[in-house]
């Protein structure tokens, strides 16, 4: 288990995932993630079982709120690219419909990024948001990440294209 101030990063556990499937299922949240459709429960179990368990580039973690001790939201370094230090960060807070907050989320998001550089040795955690991801962005800037740049029109979301945005932090930064 990872400690931070305010929350615990934690293996996520079988028991965790209806709580986490309602979560990604909400449409506030999901259109923010590359997830655009309605997951299942099946869809949610194999994901633990093909990627959680199995999937050596990428450590997903439950946050758990410290005060609480329950379950609060789920983040993660996905896509890690261990030749190029690299990996991708992956973070909302699910409790009381917060998605991400100025408390939870960068505390949870410090210790990840902690994480990464220290354990795992990365160089480089980077991120891809949609534009009108504002709460991400603020979230970003807190963190030290810096936007690297963006691809025009990749996302079509509530009617209209959106750009993709890219940000990183080096272990340097």
């Amino acid at each position: 288990m990872l400690k931070a101030e305010k929350v615990c990063l934690r293996a996520i556990e079988k028991e965790d995932l209806p709580q986490l499937l309602t979560w990604r299922n909400q449409p506030e949240y999901r259109r923010y993630f590359r997830e655009y459709r309605e997951l299942s429960m099946e869809n949610q179990t194999m994901w633990y079982e093909r990627v959680v368990l199995q999937d050596r580039n990428t450590l997903m973690f439950s946050i758990i709120d410290q005060e609480t001790h329950s379950l609060i939201g789920a983040c993660g370094l996905c896509y890690i690219d261990w030749v190029n230090k690299s990996a991708d960060f992956s973070i909302y807070i699910g409790k009381d419909n917060i998605y991400i907050d100025d408390f939870f989320a960068p505390d949870a998001g410090k210790l990840l990024v902690k994480y990464g550089f220290e354990e795992l040795g990365l160089h480089r955690i980077w991120a891809e948001i949609y534009d009108f991801d504002e709460p991400k962005k603020r979230l970003f800037d807190q963190l030290g990440f810096t936007q690297d740049g963006k691809h025009r029109e990749t996302h079509w979301s509530e009617g209209k294209w959106h750009d993709s945005l890219f940000y990183s932090i080096l272990v340097n930064d």
